[in-house]
């Protein structure tokens, strides 16, 4: 829903003018992403969002130089003082993606918990950035030849290259690569969340509603995959919207018919089954 004396045209128009700016507000996009799904939360509720990460950043040291030093002063104030982490129920709940709700009861998936301390120690002047390792969102601090990596979802317990390999390997089979260190930037962050949300709702057949609102900011973000529109014609067909999902899927199958014939005779298939529904 949309934030308060605003529709939610007027709320997307923002989001995506904010992904589309020179250097998009990482906590920004997200408070507007958790507009979508919390009809409570007003332009006051993500102002005050905002004023809390700001608060936090002023509890921070002065003087503070080197990645160690920031990992173990934010580990210190967001993970034992006060005591942002997360746990395996915490994947159930949809508000575990929802900026406010992680920072209101400090609970959240790893990479929400990423985003509170990328924000905090961004706004301190740190060298932080967000790791997107497979199946395990965490941050790192310094430059990349220092590269010091905390996960916030432990609370922000220190992470060695072993540590990191045995994430890796655990999530996906596969040897830790040097590009999974890459940084990653607030978009790839974003539309991150907004998979995180979207496998939240397919877990979920009752929650079209929300695998909708997800594919929808995705596909406002500059890059995104293609076939999102795709899924999203699937969803209109879901929620009873025979002919617009059907339009949907003729425009995307137009689009892919010259480079994978196969998929889009399929998805005209999909089209004409989705009209046969109204007879």
């Amino acid at each position: 829903m949309a934030p308060q004396g605003q529709d939610k045209d007027e709320l997307r128009r923002r989001f995506a003018a904010e992904a589309r700016a020179e250097r998009p507000d990482l906590a920004l996009l997200c408070l507007l992403l958790s507009a979508e799904a919390d009809p409570a939360l007003d332009v006051h509720g993500t102002d005050a969002a905002q004023i809390e990460l700001d608060r936090l950043a002023g509890l921070l040291p002065y003087g503070l130089r080197g990645g160690r030093a920031w990992a173990s002063a934010l580990a210190e104030l967001l993970g034992e003082r006060y005591g942002f982490e997360g746990s395996s129920a915490d994947y159930e709940h949809l508000r575990s993606s929802l900026l406010h709700e992680v920072l209101r009861r400090r609970r959240g998936l790893p990479i929400l918990l990423s985003v509170v301390w990328i924000e905090v120690a961004r706004r301190a002047g740190a060298p932080v950035y967000g790791v997107a390792l497979p199946g395990h969102f965490v941050v790192g601090f310094g430059e990349p030849e220092e590269r010091v990596l905390a996960d916030p979802f432990a609370g922000g317990r220190p992470l060695t290259g072993e540590d990191a390999e045995l994430l890796v390997t655990g999530a996906t089979g596969e040897p830790l690569e040097p590009s999974m260190l890459v940084p990653a930037q607030p978009l790839e962050i974003v539309l991150r969340i907004l998979n995180n949300v979207r496998a939240w709702a397919a877990a979920r057949p009752e929650r079209t509603d929300v695998a909708l609102w997800a594919v929808d900011l995705s596909l406002l973000l500059p890059s995104h995959p293609a076939r999102l529109r795709y899924e999203r014609a699937q969803l209109l067909v879901r929620s009873g919207e025979f002919l617009r999902g059907a339009a949907e899927m003729e425009e995307y199958a137009d689009v892919v018919a010259e480079v994978e014939p196969a998929v889009a005779q399929a998805v005209r298939r999909s089209a004409q089954a989705a009209r046969a529904r109204l007879n």
